[in-house]
């Protein structure tokens, strides 16, 4: 299957439920491997931030993310528009800090972005399949995941009120079980929370034709457009937030009261856990051309993702074979820490690449805060991830974290410099 886009730009424009700013957020056909990024064309520079989970700021009643000065609250109703029609490539332009909320469901950005039209690109989409079960808690949402084909939401949610109280669905999510089934669903909220929501600045755009409002007896106004429709929306909004780890997600995934702080961390778990297929990566063939390093001592096998200044994330097989466990601690072999700390420290290599000439090579000044969490073994596979703190001239300070399985093992700060051969 290619990668996908719009073909043909798209508007919206509306008030923004939280922020009750007027937002005209314009959808435009990106070229292959741009991902989904959201640009606030009213800022100076016209700043982007990617459409992923490390760019999140805020999960308090919607989703939000910031990059720098640049922030876009309330994403997931465009996301989750945007993930149902498997759109891989798409540049999301704001003329305001968030969009509009409409009448509160899916189905107006969904509508607009398949009257676009949709095509095809060169390149795979990046998807996340998982491979084995595993579990998420954060506050009071919990969630089960397991092995599947394609995406499986089945999502159960309790509120003491005579018009939820327990409901359960569960949907493959396809673009026409999306269409039909979730995208009407809209958001709602209780008039007892108005007057406290208010006084911490959120629903300052909330209007009783922008979601479903609730008395403690039944509805402040219109009708259900489906008895259960409080689960469809709540599903429509885990797509949204799963959309933020960078491609399609292949699980059944089982939900019980979950939120945008839940879905969040289990968007991050499965960033963490799955090894993504497809997408923008780097063999071994171009790392070797951008590290000095060779065997024994290069621990890069592969570039999973790669923004230059600004965030990279490295794999390394951890074999048997390793010229190190003939020494450390034989009969129970032990990946030696300095050697976890060097294969951070050259996937952060990468983030430089950009400032590296045949000329040109990155050494490592300082290491602060270095800990190790939990012994790698043969078989592991060693993900790094390393996020650029700090830039100034040729010095680069960097956050690295290293994992297995989701289980971080080891991390540390970072100061690199570009310096000549």
């Amino acid at each position: 299957m290619p990668r996908r886009t719009i073909a043909a730009p798209v508007e919206v424009a509306g008030v923004g439920l939280h922020t009750g700013a007027s937002t005209r957020v314009t959808f435009l056909p990106a070229p292959p491997n741009r991902g989904i990024v959201f640009r606030r064309s009213d800022l100076p520079g016209q700043p982007e931030i990617p459409a992923r989970v490390h760019e999140v700021e805020v999960t308090e009643r919607r989703t939000g993310l910031r990059r720098g000065p640049a922030s876009v609250e309330t994403v997931e109703h465009v996301l989750a528009a945007v993930a149902s029609l498997e759109l891989d490539d798409l540049l999301i332009d704001l003329d305001g800090p968030e969009p509009p909320i409409l009448d509160g469901s899916f189905s107006p950005y969904r509508d607009r972005l398949e009257q676009a039209g949709l095509q095809a690109l060169p390149g795979e989409p990046t998807s996340y399949r998982v491979t084995r079960p595993f579990t998420v808690s954060q506050g009071g949402a919990g969630y089960e995941v397991r092995p599947a084909d394609r995406l499986r939401l089945t999502v159960t949610i309790e509120w003491d009120h005579p018009l939820i109280g327990r409901q359960i669905g569960e949907w493959d999510i396809t673009p026409e079980a999306f269409r039909d089934e979730l995208a009407p669903a809209r958001t709602f909220g209780f008039t007892r929370e108005i007057d406290l929501l208010r006084s911490r600045g959120l629903i300052r755009g909330g209007t009783l034709d922008s979601a479903v409002v609730l008395t403690d007896e039944g509805l402040a106004s219109g009708r259900l457009r489906w008895p259960d429709e409080f689960v469809r929306h709540k599903t429509g909004d885990i797509l949204g937030d799963l959309a933020l780890v960078g491609g399609r997600v292949q699980a059944h995934i089982t939900a019980l009261r979950p939120s945008h702080e839940g879905n969040i961390a289990l968007a991050r778990a499965l960033e963490r856990t799955t090894l993504p297929r497809g997408g923008r990566m780097f063999e071994i063939e171009r790392i070797m051309e951008v590290l000095p390093h060779r065997y024994p001592i290069l621990l890069v096998d592969r570039i999973l993702e790669l923004e230059p200044r600004r965030r990279v994330v490295g794999l390394k097989n951890v074999t048997i074979n390793e010229p190190f466990f003939q020494g450390h601690f034989p009969g129970h072999p032990v990946m030696p820490g300095v050697l976890i700390v060097e294969a951070m420290a050259q996937a952060g290599g990468m983030l430089l690449m950009d400032e590296l000439t045949a000329d040109k090579v990155v050494y490592f000044m300082a290491m602060d805060n270095v800990k190790f969490r939990k012994p790698v073994r043969p078989g592991d596979q060693l993900r790094s991830e390393v996020e650029v703190i700090q830039i100034r001239g040729p010095n680069c300070r960097m956050k690295g974290t290293a994992t297995v399985d989701g289980a971080v093992v080891a991390e540390a700060e970072m100061l690199a410099r570009v310096m000549d051969r």
